[in-house]
């Protein structure tokens, strides 16, 4: 998940490049959304990983 937050933000960085800041805003949007998610799954699972299975 973490790979596609970053090949997002690439692309937001092309797209800006180029001049289309639209679909540059759109890309940072989506690489956020996934950045968080990605960090809040890691997270969890770095707690759930601390208490030993029964």
């Amino acid at each position: 998940m973490l790979h596609y937050a970053v090949v997002f933000f690439v692309i937001a960085l092309v797209a800006a490049l180029f001049g289309f800041g639209n679909i540059a805003a759109g890309a940072v949007g989506i690489a956020k959304i996934l950045f968080i998610l990605f960090a809040v799954l890691a997270v969890a699972s770095f707690v759930l990983g601390m208490f030993p299975r029964g």
